[in-house]
């Protein structure tokens, strides 16, 4: 009994430690990250954009950092009455850039997940991504669970996150794994491949080039809901920008951006999932 006592009481401790320790890490979050005061009296606003994700993110020809989200961020500044600051930031670095302050938000394919959500905090979606499965007319799937048969011939890009997917979800599908996503299509549209699961909002530009049928099948794999991410606690802000998102959406700025850029209309409703609801 004692022994038991003594284990209950150093787990407690240990969970009264980390609870302590995140705690802290939110209040130095908060103490590094600018307030909305603090950003409305610098009349700036600092945006985080990661110009390694076109057409999210891309490098105009003036080696600026251009896409939809500069676009979005442009318009969200214009709304709060301040200048826009892009600052380029990258995958491993954006959450940091976001607690230490050197940026005020970030922006770029901001999925919301559980692990993240513990370290930031997240506005309202601001634009979907479907995962799915593109292929050609001549395919009759209704559903990607039909994908899991010997005969399906599969494409994918080598090192993506589909190709997890298959080899645990469609382990019965045949794979040919080419090096870009260019070279990827082409193969659907060769007969070389029936298929690929991918962001089919990221293909579209692919897909234009080639004179084939494309269809998707009508069953998403998954939809990622991306918002933009501020400092842990920093709520003024995030209400103020979960309110200039409503507005821009409303107003249809965001469909802009996304059809300027991607070429077709966004593929799911960011307010159709309970995020747009739990988060505003």
């Amino acid at each position: 009994m004692k022994s038991f006592k003594n284990a209950h009481r150093r787990s407690f401790m240990k969970a009264s430690s980390i609870a302590l320790m995140l705690g802290l890490a939110g209040w130095s979050n908060l103490a590094s990250a600018r307030t909305l005061a603090e950003i409305i009296a610098s009349k700036k606003l600092v945006v985080g954009v990661n110009p390694t994700l076109p057409p999210l993110g891309v490098f105009n020809a003036k080696n600026e950092i251009d896409g939809v989200d500069v676009d979005i961020a442009r318009a969200m500044a214009a709304k709060m009455g301040l200048a826009l600051e892009i600052v380029q930031v990258g995958s491993p670095d954006r959450i940091p850039f976001v607690n230490s302050g050197k940026i005020d938000m970030v922006m770029g394919a901001m999925t919301w997940t559980p692990e993240r959500a513990k370290v930031i905090d997240y506005t309202i979606p601001v634009y979907t991504e479907v995962m799915g499965v593109l292929t050609t007319q001549k395919m009759g799937w209704k559903d990607w669970k039909e994908l899991d048969d010997p005969k399906v011939r599969l494409v994918q890009v080598r090192g993506t996150t589909p190709v997890k997917f298959i080899s645990e979800k469609l382990p019965k599908a045949q794979v040919l794994l080419l090096d870009n996503y260019p070279d990827a299509v082409r193969a659907i549209a060769q007969d070389r491949a029936d298929g690929m699961v991918d962001v089919l909002d990221f293909l579209t530009e692919h897909t234009k080039t080639h004179k084939v049928t494309w269809k998707t099948v009508p069953t998403p794999v998954d939809i990622y809901f991306c918002g933009i991410g501020v400092a842990k606690g920093n709520e003024a802000l995030r209400a103020r920008l979960n309110s200039v998102i409503k507005e821009l959406n409303a107003s249809g700025v965001i469909d802009k951006a996304w059809v300027k850029w991607f070429g077709a209309p966004m593929l799911h409703d960011p307010k159709a999932g309970p995020l747009w609801k739990d988060l505003g």
